[in-house]
């Protein structure tokens, strides 16, 4: 199964459609976070960013922003 099978599948089941997003960049914050905090960070990162983008509003660019957030700090951290 293709990751973008995954997440198609992933959403149909939790009854989300209309999921707009950029996996490239979550998926670079989890490897960010991995790499530069530690390997437990990745998971926890970018739930904490998706939680974050819910409670404020759930936009695409409410997502951005806190995509941008979590990347400044990661890139103060190191």
């Amino acid at each position: 199964m293709t990751l973008t099978e995954w997440t198609e599948q992933l959403c149909d089941a939790l009854g989300i459609d209309d999921l707009e997003f950029e996996g490239d960049a979550i998926l670079d914050l989890a490897r960010d976070a991995a790499h530069q905090i530690d390997r437990p960070a990745a998971p926890l990162t970018t739930f904490v960013v998706g939680y974050a983008a819910a409670r404020r509003g759930g936009k695409p660019s409410d997502l951005e922003d806190c995509l941008d957030i979590a990347t400044e700090l990661i890139a103060e951290s190191t």
